[in-house]
């Protein structure tokens, strides 16, 4: 399986659309078996080229804290499970995930921006 979050530095970035790389984890008998950040510079805002970025790595679960119906869509699309509502550094917001501990807590975004 494989988790992907958005990130700035080690934390999960709380808004989804505006961040410069996701944190992809390669998880293997419970485990984290391999860890590598993927540049999504390019794709700010480009809800379609996030969700074919990750789908071309093989994510099966999209963590996040806020993300937007237009981000939201695609990826559900493209059938990734998604956990809304989530934070904290993203090695122990994947390890979370793993132990069963972390829930959805369905926050979405509903500002509008002129992007």
């Amino acid at each position: 399986m494989k988790i992907a979050i958005p990130n700035n530095g080690s934390e999960l970035n709380q808004h989804f659309g505006k961040s410069k790389s996701f944190m992809i984890g390669t998880i293997e008998n419970g485990k984290i078996e391999k860890l590598e950040e993927v540049s999504t510079v390019e794709l700010a805002h480009q809800h379609e080229g996030l969700a074919d970025l990750l789908a071309k790595h093989n994510v099966d679960v999209v963590i996040t804290g806020g993300i937007g119906m237009g981000a939201l869509q695609p990826l559900k699309a493209k059938g990734f499970k998604v956990i809304k509502g989530a934070q904290g550094e993203c090695k122990d917001v994947m390890e979370s995930y793993i132990s069963g501990k972390l829930e959805d807590k369905n926050v979405m975004c509903n500002h509008h921006c002129n992007h």
